[in-house]
């Protein structure tokens, strides 16, 4: 029998997972297999697909005239639906598997508060990656890489490791993807409010596009800081393994970036709703999170069965 208080809870332990000692409650739930992230993500990415086209229909059909407040504050609200939609399959799926909503919300809202705080005007004002990202392919790539995707990224990382990673609430592998998630949503929210902000307003149509792709791309590579984080609680994982993590995370996300301004042609989304190939952006944002959805997945999957087995 370990000798180690269980890493969660702090009572005497009985079992150990890769040299981490826990108590019979908490083994049982760090090897127990959670759907609730999965089924939430999944929800996410099929109620986001059908809110663009809603939102674009709509438009086609009724065609509405927006006075530049109007359209502000439209913009505005329809920033925040993607976390709405999130959130509200997460609370339904929550009645089964309880989560502690508040620190779900306070991870959302740190998450947002560190985009407007930290990563903004460190991306913009301290770098001012507007000037000189568009050099050339190369510049763009790296840029987006090693500034835009690692300043996220750890900020997402920031948002659940020193507020709720340390919590006994904090007992499951998966949890590490559904507050890592709830980061990336409120960074994804801010992100797009400031760019109506910035932009005075935007099509309805096209904006949407704009806000959904944002918001899939930030919650899906917050999933992999978040599946790394489960494993290094509940695992005695090496110290490059976080590091590892940010750095994946961080690449996708940056090579994301350059990729949907590639589709996009840099058309930028105004007044009058000039954007190129919005559609090829979302497919592209969807594809990216069905498989890092799935990957992550199947990872956490596999390291459980494996734990079992070990066991």
């Amino acid at each position: 029998m370990p000798d180690s208080p269980c890493c969660i809870c702090g009572q005497p332990s009985t079992k150990t997972i890769r040299h981490r000692a826990f108590c019979e409650k908490h083994y049982a739930t760090a090897t127990r297999e959670r759907p609730l992230a999965w089924r939430s993500l999944a929800a996410q990415i099929g109620g986001l697909v059908v809110f663009v086209a809603v939102i674009y229909g709509l438009q086609w059909i009724i065609q509405p005239i927006f006075t530049p407040t109007t359209l502000f504050f439209t913009g505005v609200a329809l920033s925040l639906v993607p976390a709405f939609i999130w959130l509200s399959f997460f609370y339904q799926q929550d009645r089964v598997e309880p989560e502690p909503k508040g620190y779900v919300l306070g991870v959302f809202v740190l998450g947002g508060l560190l985009a407007a705080a930290v990563g903004a005007p460190l991306v913009n004002q301290v770098f001012r990656l507007s000037e000189w990202i568009y050099a050339d392919p190369l510049t763009a790539i790296l840029g987006n890489i090693l500034i835009v995707g690692f300043t996220q990224e750890f900020l997402k990382y920031a948002a659940v490791r020193y507020t709720v990673y340390g919590l006994p609430e904090f007992d499951e592998a998966t949890d590490g993807i559904i507050y890592a998630t709830a980061a990336g949503l409120g960074y994804a929210t801010v992100l797009n409010i400031q760019f109506i902000i910035a932009s005075q307003g935007v099509d309805i149509g096209a904006g949407v596009f704009r806000i959904v792709v944002t918001a899939l791309a930030q919650a899906s590579f917050a999933g992999v800081v978040g599946y790394f984080l489960g494993r290094a609680k509940f695992e005695d994982e090496p110290v490059w393994w976080m590091p590892l993590g940010l750095s994946l995370a961080a690449l996708g996300s940056g090579v994301f970036n350059w990729l949907r301004g590639q589709v996009t042609q840099g058309g930028g989304v105004t007044v009058s709703g000039s954007v190129a190939t919005p559609w090829i952006a979302l497919v592209l944002a969807v594809v990216v999170a069905v498989g890092i959805t799935a990957l992550v997945t199947w990872l956490i999957r596999r390291s459980i069965q494996l734990t079992l087995a070990e066991a």
